[in-house]
């Protein structure tokens, strides 16, 4: 009887941690961690977050009134199952407190754990950590991020002490993926040969690699240093460029190159030593990209010192210009589509973010077509005192198309108010959100003020432009087309003739929808629109079913003002419905009209 307390004893969360990690150290993580967790689950109280974090933070801070960090252990396990808060209440909470002795709360949060047997234990010491740690917690907090409630808390918490700690921990427990995981066993390992050769293997591309996981591999690899390093393998700079460069994407919401500490010394890396790749187009596109983003796009905003960037885009520019690279680019005339609309993307772009030079204005606006050989949007940029606003105002994505932006002047400044949605959120506005701003005319001065929609707590002060310089810039945005393509041309010439000649589709029945180019094949230029039953006789049916078709017109070579000539000559004297495909609506009513619904349609009631 005298020993059954011992034997009853529960082990720590972090000594079932270390279990884990013995017994699979590059296995996946466990599913569930219920039955460690057993009993704190429970129905939550009707609270908002803000509530709920209150609540928690005055917990902690009477558990921290205890000076003795085995009783204050005591407390957190009485109190906060009372309050069925969260572990990301409880990081939260610890941001703001007062603490008037950290050196005591470093202590408890140490406590916590290492011999916490209960989630809010733990979570309540990781809280403390988050803000307090140091080197010495960084392998306790390594082993309790393999638990999958505090992995994404630990690897918060670890950002702050041990960044390459936090990224090794972050791919080990989010991206063990088929093409991802021999170098994330590489890496979990220390094998620095394997890291190298499964480096050189990795595809960098959206697909396989995100924004935020190219942050976290060139943190695990101490990217400047390995390139930096004498022996380092051509190959092995190319793929720390292309990291560089996928960071600055804004296709996976924000752009991670303004969360990696040492962008500014991997961009210094990689460009001086850029000049020991060949001449290539993969190479001459991903030092392109580069020179795009220290131009006009993100990593503008990150902290540089006088010069340091244009230097680089100078020293990148006289790379590209070089007889190698020049000639190189000029050999080549690809026959394949994609193949052939990069060569000309990286012609037209060749010396764009080189020549560009910034007017008076203290807006400017940068039209920007990513690489097409890993397709994203096209995005309108906007940088007001030499600063990127969308990046720094908003992080859940990029500037809209120049589409929708410039071609029907939603920038322009009158004397009524007008507000314009700048950005949105790559899920739509209605998930993430979008920005906003009012566009108005008072006198002499446009005025951009009343934002909606900032991100991160960010407050966007009201900008004030001459107005003769602003109407200046715009003009000149609304009439740059250098980035643009034949196909691209088509569609623009198209919308702009619909606007002037709505009844192209409205006598048929159809509101024009969406008219650009094809995501995956930029060479097509694509127009689509709805079927709205009685919309030809002003008795748009709203209730009734409808169809979406798309009009698709492969680059044929011939002029872009003659193709879109063309298109609306063809719309004008016959009905769309019968060359157009159905993509979406009502499959019913598609069968009823004898259209053929296509495999994997978006079907609506």
């Amino acid at each position: 009887m005298d020993e059954r307390a011992a034997l009853n004893t529960r082990p720590s969360l972090y000594e079932q941690a270390l279990r884990l990690d013995r017994a699979d150290r590059n296995g996946p993580p466990p599913r569930t961690t219920s039955a460690i967790r057993s009993g704190d689950r429970g129905k939550r109280p009707r609270r908002t977050w803000q509530e709920t974090r209150n609540a928690a933070r005055e917990a902690l801070e009477a558990v921290l009134a205890e000076p003795d960090p085995a009783r204050a252990a005591e407390e957190v396990d009485r109190r906060l199952p009372e309050l069925q808060v969260r572990v990301g209440h409880l990081t939260a909470a610890t941001r703001d407190m007062t603490l008037p002795d950290e050196s005591r709360a470093r202590v408890l949060g140490r406590h916590l754990t290492r011999s916490g047997t209960t989630a809010y234990a733990v979570g309540a010491g990781i809280a403390l950590l988050t803000r307090l740690g140091e080197a010495e917690d960084v392998p306790y907090l390594m082993a309790l991020g393999l638990l999958p409630d505090f992995t994404d808390v630990a690897i918060g918490a670890l950002d702050a002490i041990d960044a390459r700690a936090a990224s090794l921990l972050w791919l080990d427990r989010r991206a063990r993926t088929e093409q991802l995981g021999p170098l994330v066993n590489a890496l979990t390992s220390g094998d620095d040969a394997a890291v190298r050769a499964h480096l050189l293997d990795l595809p960098v591309r959206s697909r396989t690699v995100g924004s935020t996981t190219a942050r976290r591999i060139a943190q695990s690899i101490r990217l400047p240093d390995l390139v930096r390093h004498e022996a380092a393998d051509p190959g092995i700079i190319a793929q720390c460029a292309r990291l560089l460069a996928r960071m600055a994407s804004r296709r996976h919401y924000e752009p991670e190159i303004l969360n990696y500490p040492e962008a500014v010394d991997a961009y210094e890396a990689v460009v001086a030593k850029a000049s020991r790749l060949a001449p290539s187009p993969s190479h001459h596109a991903t030092l392109l990209s580069l020179a795009l983003d220290l131009h006009s796009g993100p990593a503008v905003a990150l902290d540089w010192s006088s010069r340091q960037r244009e230097a680089l885009l100078d020293a990148c520019g006289t790379l590209l210009a070089a007889p190698g690279w020049a000639a190189a680019l000029a050999a080549l005339e690809p026959a394949e589509p994609l193949q052939s609309h990069r060569l000309h993307w990286l012609r037209r772009n060749a010396r764009r973010p080189f020549a560009s030079v910034p007017g008076p204005c203290r807006l400017r606006i940068e039209v920007v077509e990513p690489d097409p050989a890993d397709p994203d949007v096209v995005e309108t940029r906007f940088l007001v005192d030499g600063r990127p606003l969308v990046p720094w105002a908003f992080r859940r994505g990029p500037g809209h198309s120049p589409e929708y932006l410039l071609d029907n002047g939603s920038l322009r400044a009158t004397a009524n108010a007008r507000e314009v949605q700048l950005a949105e959120a790559y899920c739509t506005e209605g998930c993430c959100g979008a920005l906003h701003v009012t566009i108005r005319r008072e006198g002499d001065e446009v005025v951009w003020g009343g934002w909606r929609g900032a991100s991160g707590g960010v407050v966007v002060p009201e900008y004030r432009f001459d107005a003769a310089l602003y109407d200046a810039e715009i003009t000149r945005a609304e009439n740059d087309h250098s980035w643009s393509w034949p196909a691209r041309d088509t569609a623009r010439l198209i919308a702009a003739g619909l606007r002037e000649r709505p009844d192209l589709l409205t006598g048929w029945d159809a509101a024009k929808g969406w008219i650009g180019t094809d995501f995956n094949a930029p060479h097509i230029t694509v127009l689509s629109f709805i079927l709205w039953p009685g919309l030809a006789a002003g008795r748009k049916d709203r209730d009734g079913p409808w169809l979406q078709f798309v009009w698709r017109l492969p680059d044929d070579g011939t002029p872009p003002a003659e193709r879109a000539a063309a298109a609306l000559r063809r719309l004008a004297a016959d009905d769309p419905k019968t060359y157009a495909d159905v993509i979406g609506g009502s499959r019913e009513y598609a069968e009823e009209l004898g259209y053929s619904w296509p495999e994997g349609g978006r079907r609506r009631g």
